[in-house]
């Protein structure tokens, strides 16, 4: 039993990350009809705010160390503890969660120069094209945070006081056996918040509800006078921010480096192929079944009597449910079908 409850909660964390990435993807393919490979360049990218804002509030300088007498000594002190002293090491040890309000904004600007600069010229073009330019696009980005930040992972160690470990089991009642990080729990729960922020957005707003409108008829919706290519283009931004600080949160668990957009891309890919083309709710479901089923194929006991299962399991869950279901757990009929 708890071994259970540790691969539900693993499976839960994995697919908290792969449903916030689905749904971006879905957002921009059920609103713009584009098939972004650089989606998860966009990820990478949150990811390195967080390294970027971290490098900057530990900007430091040499002082002397006080506690060495017999010679002189220095080390770096950041100039945030200089000058603020405990406050400054306190927003350092938060350097990951306060990234968001960087993240937010500066993800939101990429999203829009991308849609604005490059992807819009696309909207008509095959879904083969797309994939090219996109894939492109996400190469370039890798290679620009490579020239910027180097070849290797960057750890960035979450809040002194997330760094324990959670003892679930003592809180379901199964003793003191099921222990559980607790940056993965506060990255669950972050993933919980986002989606259920993301389906209140377009459900209750009235922005929402016309972006609803036009990925069902946007012809209709532009006849009655609303610019529904700029709510598109907005909804372009808002996936790129969810993107974002998917990635932002994520650096605890998974040190960044250049290459972890693409590490997640063709899985995300596989997730919203799962949930159905266009369908948000299919996204997320999709999301976290995978990452649960992924989790128990990590299982050494699975592994034992199937070797290498957990490198595929994802893949052939796709092709049983697509045999089954076309479209998807929950695709609507016409969706690339043409």
């Amino acid at each position: 039993m708890d071994a259970f409850v540790l691969q539900i909660l693993n499976g839960l964390d994995k697919g908290g990350s792969y449903a916030l990435i689905a749904l971006g993807l879905t957002l921009i393919f059920g609103t713009l009809g584009v098939v972004n490979f650089a989606h998860g360049a966009l990820f990478m990218l949150g990811a390195f705010c967080a390294v970027t804002l971290k490098k900057i509030l530990t900007i430091s300088k040499q002082v002397k160390d006080e506690s060495i007498t017999f010679f002189d000594a220095f080390k770096e002190v950041p100039y945030l503890e200089i000058w603020f002293g405990e406050t400054g090491a306190a927003i350092i040890d938060y350097a990951v969660p306060l990234s968001i309000l960087l993240a937010i904004p500066v993800m939101l600007l990429v999203g829009l120069a991308m849609e604005r600069g490059l992807i819009r010229f696309f909207y008509k073009r095959t879904h083969a094209e797309q994939i090219l330019v996109t894939f492109g696009l996400a190469i370039v980005l890798q290679e620009i945070v490579k020239a910027f930040f180097g070849a290797n992972p960057v750890p960035m160690p979450p809040p002194d006081l997330l760094t324990g470990s959670a003892d679930i089991g003592a809180a379901i009642g199964l003793g003191d056996s099921v222990i559980y990080p607790w940056w993965r729990l506060t990255y669950l729960l972050f993933a919980g918040i986002i989606i259920t922020a993301v389906f209140c957005f377009l459900q209750f707003t009235t922005f929402g509800m016309v972006v609803r409108a036009g990925m069902q008829d946007r012809e209709t919706v532009g006849l009655l006078g609303i610019n529904i290519e700029r709510r598109f283009t907005i909804v372009f931004g808002i996936a790129a921010v969810v993107s974002g600080l998917a990635g932002v949160m994520y650096t605890p668990i998974v040190p960044p480096d250049y290459h972890l957009g693409m590490d997640f891309l063709v899985l995300s890919f596989v997730v919203v192929v799962v949930g159905g083309m266009g369908s948000l709710g299919g996204a997320v479901a999709a999301g976290f079944l995978l990452g649960i089923l992924q989790s128990f194929a990590s299982m050494n006991e699975v592994k034992e009597i199937l070797p290498g299962i957990d490198q595929i399991i994802i893949f052939l869950v796709a092709v049983v449910i697509l045999l089954v279901r076309p479209r998807g757990l929950m695709g609507r009929k016409g969706v690339m079908e043409s």
